[in-house]
This record gives C-alpha cells, structure tokens and sequence, in this order.
C-alpha cells in the first residue's frame, strides 16, 4: 500500500476572513460570518449536490492552506491552555498538523446554480455555489469533501470534552468610535452584517493567549472583507473599535502616491 494519497481540491471558499489573524477558533461562534463554497473542475457539476439542501449545516473537509507550508509539530500550545502548556498535535485541532487536513460544520442557506458563461467550444457554462454562515475558514480555502451534518449521529450526548467542554466566555463589550459608526452606516445596505460581524468576532478576543483577560495598549488591526478594523482593548473587559477603513480605497491612495 503507498504511503502517500492524491487528492482533488472539489472547491474554494469565498469568505470574510482575508487574514488567519481574528477567525474564530471554532465554528459557529460568529454566527454573523458568512461565506461561499464555489465548487470547481468535475465537481462543479449540480447532480454532486442535489438533495444536500435537505440539510440545515455540512460538514466541509480542507486543507490549511495558510499554514502548510511551516509544516507540523508533534508538541503545540493550544489558545485554550493559555500557551502556555504543550499537548499532542493529536489532542488538539491546531493547524500544524502531519497532513493539513481540518474539517468545520457550518451552516448551509442555500445553494445557487448561475450561469458563469462560455466554454471554449461555445457552451453555456454553469457554477455552482453553496452559500454558508458560521464558518471558521479563510478565505481561499481549498474544500476537499461536503459531507451532510446528520444530527442523530453527529450530536454525542454526554461526551467528554477534556479541556475544551465549554465554550469559552469571555464576556468582552464592544464599543465603536463614531467615525466607525459612520463607516458601518454607510456601507449598511452591502454589508448589513458587518457590524454583528465586527462585534463577535472581536468579543472572543482574538489577541494571543498570554494576553487575553489583560490591558493592553496596543492598537491592533484585522481584515474583514474588504476592510481594515483598528481596534485596542480599552481595559481588561472593554475593547474600542477605533476605524473601520476601506481597503479597496486605501490602496487606490497608495497607487497614486
């Protein structure tokens, strides 16, 4: 038997993270993210999806695209312990794993086949999207398998959760300077959800471990879309969206610098 397995990339997501910094350790903690999967090459075909919108969440199986290339370790410091303890890469869900391989249930809203436009033999040609939300995902994901979320089996009661039973509550308000209010209000009507978005994401404390829980001055940033969020925890509970900035534009600028 070879030692080694090929595999097709089925899919690429389309998603708000542009960043590894800010996602979600876990999915459906931000419930405001949301996303597409644009399936590719033969599995761009509808037939590979027909009955799935039967089923409220999937199951999507990836790579870690944007950790791959500094490879795995046996020993990591799971966020969860604080950094501060090393476990087996196998008794954690981090990133730096012998094949980068990492799977997330989200939720599935709905599934689209449009018209994407011609082949090179003249042939009407289609895409197919599924639309998702609560994913944990950058963008650019490569997706190597869909598989439906069965609750009867999927949902063990009474399992044991070792250190990760709860979900961690970090109880962090988030308040907006009014120029980022301004910025939200005016990019309402194409992205209704960015702020929802901007406050869950931010209320799970994306700072390193050894940091959470503390002050801290420092004015840190994140990408969401197509914009730019400075932020800085105003105490150790508090933390103040500073500018919400359009990256699209900024770059512009500096095209004409």
């Amino acid at each position: 038997m070879s030692d080694s397995i090929n595999l097709t990339v089925i899919g690429t997501i389309d998603s708000p993270y542009k960043e590894k910094f800010a996602i979600p350790r876990q999915p459906g903690i931000v419930t405001a993210a949301q996303g597409q999967l644009h399936l590719t090459g033969s599995a761009n075909n509808a037939e590979l999806v027909r009955g799935l919108e039967q089923f409220s969440h999937i199951w999507l199986l990836f790579v870690f695209h944007g950790t791959q290339a500094q490879g795995w370790k046996p020993l990591v410091r799971p966020p969860r312990l604080g950094g501060n303890k090393k476990l087996g890469v196998f008794a954690t869900r981090s990133t730096f794993r012998p094949n980068p391989i990492g799977m997330s249930v989200v939720k599935l809203d709905r599934i689209e086949q449009c018209s994407s436009g011609q082949s090179s033999t003249g042939q009407k040609t289609s895409q197919v999207i599924l639309h998702i939300s609560e994913l944990d995902l950058l963008d650019g994901t490569p997706i190597l398998d869909i598989k439906p979320y069965v609750p009867y089996a999927d949902i063990i009661e009474n399992a044991h959760g070792g250190y990760a039973q709860e979900q961690p509550n970090n109880n962090i308000k988030v308040i907006f300077s009014n120029a980022a209010l301004v910025t939200l209000d005016r990019n309402s009507e194409h992205y209704p959800t960015l702020q929802s978005l901007i406050e869950q994401v931010l209320s799970q404390d994306p700072r390193p471990a050894y940091k959470q829980n503390k002050a801290d001055d420092k004015v840190y940033g994140m990408t969401l879309y197509k914009f730019n969020i400075n932020w800085q925890m105003a105490d150790s509970s508090t933390l103040h969206v500073i500018a919400i900035q359009d990256a699209a534009i900024q770059d512009i600028h500096s095209n004409t610098v």
